[in-house]
């Protein structure tokens, strides 16, 4: 079936040139004739029109940071819940900024989708995620979702299919990207200090499960989908937060690609061992069953030989960690606590992890955007500032016309596993081929630079502190 639909979307490939002729710029054709997105970028939007959908936990803070950054204008705002768009909007007029069109109900992002404006942000239940991000880009919008992007391999086919053809943009918003120890490590991979990576580990061990039990009146999630999401599936269904900033470091899409994977998890416990202490006897809570594994662990070969280990865990009482190992032939870096330990000379040993070495390093190569906007950006707030990095950066590449640093083949290649890991546990940890989203393309693409932004082009003055309420957007 796969084939079947490719075979017929090669047929459409004269919208994309159209789509080009309007002021889109394509600069690598892609091998299966379509235009690629590797490189691609559309003219500058000086004023960017953004319709954020999805207002409960997420949302409230992508209003505030995306309508703090100057050349941005939130023009639409969508929510089922008309009292959270009503709110939305009161921040944006007590705030200084123009009232939002308003869009509620069910499917109110359809209309919001077709109305005048720039760019779709998706913030809402990941079911959602790919159904919107694909009604945007037919209806010519550029759009950013959260992650996970897409949650089967045939809605990843999809959105690359549908961003080739229709010549938009379509990013993951993988903020962990633009943590400050995430950078740093790019940073030092493109100066080789850790020498020719070799294995890289990368997780989400976050405890959820009184997020995942509280109801929604309270905070939770809404009708306790995330809870109800674990209840239905295995392997690691949130894997974007540990990978993603892997694949920038290994230059995954940009000179390797991600081969097979193997998946295997333990038994499930954490949750429901939870709802037994928490509530009563008798309580829906503790009759419902939770098949996902309390911890996943899956393997990745790369094509060019390197291994990559990523975990997940909601379920059990650990201290928040994302790993964030990277191991080279001159050294390795590890996160939570941030380490470091280099090899004494070339071909050296590095037995023991270096303080002082650690910190000088950190400081020397900081990543040129935490060091211009690092302290603003924790001001502003938003998972310790690098929500706000994110933003920022995504809106100065739409306003001066640049590639996003992100493209629709990594949230591609990162969001499939998913449900490959899901297939490979179900099936006693079985190795599982990785789809080539970029059809070959891998193999010349250019890796990700050092980026950085132009504050002043941007009306930034950092020594000014931050418009926007700060206390809003660590969410």
């Amino acid at each position: 079936m796969e084939m079947d639909r490719r075979e017929f979307l090669k047929g459409t490939a004269w919208m994309g040139v159209a789509a080009m002729a309007a002021g889109c710029i394509s600069r690598m054709p892609s091998l299966s004739g379509r235009a690629s997105m590797f490189g691609f970028a559309v003219a500058p939007i000086k004023k960017l029109r953004v319709g954020i959908v999805g207002l409960g936990q997420r949302g409230p803070g992508a209003v505030h940071r995306m309508a703090s950054i100057p050349g941005n204008e939130v023009v639409a705002l969508c929510d089922r819940h008309a009292d959270r768009v009503k709110r939305q909007n009161a921040w944006l007029k007590e705030n200084g900024h123009p009232e939002a069109r308003e869009y509620t109900g069910e499917e109110g992002w359809k209309d919001m989708c077709q109305s005048d404006l720039d760019l779709v942000y998706v913030v809402t239940p990941w079911h959602l995620h790919a159904k919107i991000g694909l009604y945007a880009m037919e209806h010519g919008k550029h759009t950013v979702i959260e992650v996970p992007s897409a949650m089967t391999v045939e809605e990843c086919h999809a959105l690359v299919e549908t961003a080739e053809r229709t010549q938009r943009h379509c990013m993951q918003l993988e903020n962990c990207c633009y943590g400050e120890i995430e950078m740093l490590t790019l940073n030092l991979v493109r100066n080789g200090i850790l020498g020719e990576l070799k294995h890289v580990e990368g997780a989400y061990i976050h405890d959820l499960r009184d997020w995942c039990y509280m109801p929604p009146e309270k905070g939770g999630y809404d009708d306790y989908w995330r809870l109800h999401w674990n209840a239905k599936h295995v392997g690691d269904q949130y894997i974007t937060h540990g990978l993603v900033p892997i694949m920038q470091y290994m230059n995954i899409n940009r000179g390797d690609k991600l081969d097979y994977l193997v998946s295997l998890e333990s038994q499930a416990v954490g949750f429901n061992a939870y709802a037994d202490a928490v509530y009563p006897e008798g309580s829906w809570q503790r009759s419902y069953p939770i098949k996902m594994g309390d911890m996943n662990t899956t393997l990745i070969k790369t094509h060019n030989g390197r291994s990559i280990m990523i975990q997940h865990d909601v379920s059990s009482p650990r201290p928040y960690s994302r790993i964030n190992l990277v191991s080279g032939t001159q050294g390795m870096l590890c996160d939570y606590p941030y380490r470091l330990a280099l090899a004494d000379k070339p071909g050296g040993g590095a037995h023991a992890f270096d303080e002082v070495k650690a910190e000088e390093i950190r400081r020397q190569y900081k990543h040129p955007l935490w060091k211009k906007a690092g302290e603003f950006a924790k001001a502003v707030g938003g998972h310790g500032g690098m929500d706000f990095l994110m933003d920022l950066r995504l809106s100065y590449c739409l306003q001066n016309g640049q590639p996003l640093d992100m493209n629709v083949y990594d949230l591609a290649t990162s969001c499939c596993l998913q449900e490959l890991s899901e297939r490979s546990v179900k099936n006693r940890s079985a190795s599982i081929d990785i789809p080539d989203f970029t059809r070959g393309a891998w193999q010349s693409a250019e890796p990700l630079g050092i980026v950085d932004v132009d504050l002043d082009k941007m009306g930034i003055n950092i020594n000014e502190g931050p418009k926007a309420d700060a206390s809003a957007l660590n969410v």
